[in-house]
């Protein structure tokens, strides 16, 4: 009989392996150096609202570094083995199984969490809260409008005047 409470609700485990899980819990236990720096940064940095991670989550046969899963994103950091042929292929495949369960995947270096932890965050945060394009024609007659307003101030190159 599977455990009461809220943690087995958590639907990061719906259909998270036995090994996932398990792998999971140990790699919770033992962080590694920039796992554990950006941990500390996406708690005290990230802003209360809207951006409640979790760490090591068990999800189908892999366990993501850390998830927001309100907003379906994984961030992994990857350290020096995912410069390798065989891992690169291996995380091909994890993303496009991750993709295919509607999560967004952020991958960052060991180097880049350890040199740029601020930089990290902020890529973090964007991606947690994009930005709304910005509407064209600009609504103070910008853009467009203006364009053609001097187009037509101008003479045309076949000599004609309008």
């Amino acid at each position: 009989m599977p455990p009461a409470g809220k943690w087995a609700r958590t639907p990061s485990h719906v259909g998270a392996t036995f090994r996932a899980k398990a792998l999971a819990v140990d790699q919770r236990r033992n962080m590694t150096d920039p796992e554990r720096r950006l941990w500390r940064s996406l708690r005290k940095d990230l802003p209360e609202d809207g951006s409640h991670f979790r760490r090591q989550v068990a999800i189908g046969p892999y366990v993501a570094d850390f998830v927001h899963l309100g907003a379906r994103l994984i961030v992994e950091v990857d350290g020096n083995q995912h410069g390798f042929e065989r891992q690169a292929r291996h995380d091909e495949k994890r993303d496009a199984y991750l993709a295919n369960a509607g999560f967004e995947v952020l991958r960052f270096s060991n180097h880049d969490v350890m040199r740029a932890t601020r930089s990290v965050v902020d890529t973090i945060f964007a991606a947690l809260h994009p930005s709304p394009p910005t509407p064209y024609p600009s609504p103070r007659g910008g853009g467009e409008a203006r364009a053609s307003r001097s187009s037509s101030q101008q003479p045309s190159l076949s000599g004609d005047v309008s």
